[in-house]
C-alpha cells in the first residue's frame, strides 16, 4: 500500500494522472488524484485534538507580558483554489500540508514588549561591523550582548502610537534576532512561524478566502476601509475561531520563509509535506510577509494571500549600508511570535544570517 492507501497497481496510473495535472493546471490536478487521495483532500482540514494549554508570559526582570495561543496541529489544503477572488498565482497549486501543534502569540508583538531588546541596550554600529567581520574578537555572549538594533534614524513608531500598538517597520533579521533574545530570557524557544504554521493559525480550521465571512471582515481586521490610514492598538478586533487577534490586518507578519514565487509546485501533490518551509539566507530581501495591514485593500488580507520584501522598504534610509534593523519605508510590516511544541529538525537553532555586508 503506498502512503495515500491505493494498491501498488495504481502507482503508475497516479503518476500519468499527475503528470498531467503538472501540465495542465493545479485545479485539474486535484481531479486527477487517485479516489482516496481526493478523497482525503475533501476532508480537509483536519483537526488533531490540542494536547497543550495556552498561557502568559513575563519576560523576566520586567512587567510586560504576553499572551501565548495553543495552536493544535493538523492537516490542511495550503494555498487558494483557482476561482477565490483576488487570487495571485503565487498562492497555488493547492496541496496537503500537515504541521505540528505550537503556540502562537495571541497578538502582535508590541512596542511594550520590542522595547525591552533594543533600547535600554542599543547596539553600536561599528561595533558590530568589526564583530560580524572577525575583526574584533569577542565571546559568543560578548556578540549576543552586542547583537542588538542600533539607534533609529527616526521615530521608529513614525507618530502612530506605542503603548499596545503593534511593533513595525522592523526587519526580518531584527524580528529573528529579537525571537533568538527572547528565546535566552525566557528558556524557551520563540521564533517567526513559517508560512504553512501562519496560514494555518490564520485559518483556524476555515477554507474560506478569510477565516471569517466576507462580509464580516471589518469586525475581525484592521484594512483601509476602517483603519483611518493607521495601525491600530492590538487586540481591538474579534479574534479568529482559535482566538488569535488580528491575523487579518493592522500589520503584516514576517514569517521565516525565503520568499519563492514557486515554491508551492515544488511540493506533493499527493500527499501530505510535514512542515515544509524555504530557509532564508544571507540576502536581506525577499522574506514573506502574510495578513495584509492596516493599508491594503481586503483581498491583500485572504489567509492565502503572500507578499514579498522589497529594497523599496528602505528607500529613504540615509545609511550605507542601509540598515539591517529598521525599515524606513516599512510601515506596515510587523511580526507574531511562535513557540514549537516539538521542533522540527530544519528549524533548530536556527538564526538570521544577515550582516552589514548582505545585500
Amino acid at each position: 500500500m503506498d502512503p495515500t492507501g491505493s494498491s501498488a497497481p495504481m502507482k503508475h496510473s497516479y503518476h500519468l494522472g499527475l503528470a498531467i495535472a503538472v501540465l495542465l493546471g493545479p485545479a485539474i490536478g486535484l481531479a486527477l488524484w487517485p479516489a482516496a487521495a481526493a478523497d482525503k483532500a475533501a476532508d480537509l482540514p483536519q483537526v488533531e485534538k490540542a494536547t497543550h494549554e495556552k498561557y502568559t508570559e513575563k519576560i523576566p526582570d520586567t512587567d510586560i507580558k504576553f499572551d501565548m495561543v495553543a495552536v493544535p496541529g493538523g492537516t490542511f489544503l495550503m494555498g487558494s483554489p483557482r476561482d477565490e477572488a483576488g487570487r495571485a498565482e503565487d498562492e497555488g497549486p493547492q496541496h496537503p500540508v500537515r504541521v505540528r501543534p505550537f503556540w502562537m502569540g495571541k497578538c502582535e508583538v508590541t512596542w511594550d514588549e520590542y522595547d525591552l531588546c533594543w533600547s535600554e541596550n542599543p547596539g553600536k554600529k561599528q561595533e558590530q561591523r568589526e564583530v560580524e567581520s572577525g575583526k574584533k574578537k569577542v565571546t559568543p555572549r560578548e556578540a549576543d550582548a552586542i547583537s542588538r538594533p542600533t539607534p533609529t534614524y527616526s521615530d521608529p513608531t513614525f507618530g502612530y502610537g506605542h503603548e499596545n500598538y503593534p511593533a513595525l517597520s522592523i526587519t526580518h533579521h531584527a524580528a529573528m534576532e529579537y525571537c533568538r533574545w527572547l528565546s535566552q530570557k525566557t528558556g524557551k524557544v520563540y521564533r517567526l512561524p513559517t508560512e504553512a504554521e501562519w496560514e494555518w493559525a490564520c485559518r483556524a480550521g476555515s477554507k474560506s478566502a478569510y477565516s471569517c465571512k466576507t462580509e464580516e471582515l471589518k469586525d475581525y481586521a484592521w484594512f483601509v476601509d476602517n483603519s483611518d490610514d493607521s495601525p491600530q492598538k492590538v487586540g481591538q478586533k474579534k479574534p479568529n475561531a482559535w482566538g488569535l487577534y488580528d491575523m487579518h490586518g493592522n500589520v503584516g507578519e514576517w514569517c521565516i520563509d525565503l520568499y519563492r514565487k514557486d515554491f508551492y509546485g515544488t511540493l506533493p501533490l499527493d500527499r501530505p509535506t510535514l512542515g515544509p518551509v524555504n530557509l532564508p539566507g544571507e540576502v536581506r530581501y525577499g522574506h514573506v510577509v502574510r495578513g495584509g495591514s492596516w493599508a491594503d485593500k481586503a483581498p491583500a488580507l485572504r489567509s492565502a494571500a503572500r507578499r514579498s520584501s522589497d529594497k523599496a522598504w528602505n528607500k529613504q534610509d540615509p545609511q550605507q549600508p542601509k540598515s539591517i534593523w529598521w525599515l524606513t519605508d516599512g510601515t506596515t510590516v510587523g511580526f507574531r511570535l511562535l513557540r514549537p511544541v516539538e521542533e522540527y529538525d530544519t528549524l533548530k537553532g536556527l538564526r538570521s544570517k544577515i550582516k552589514w555586508e548582505s545585500r
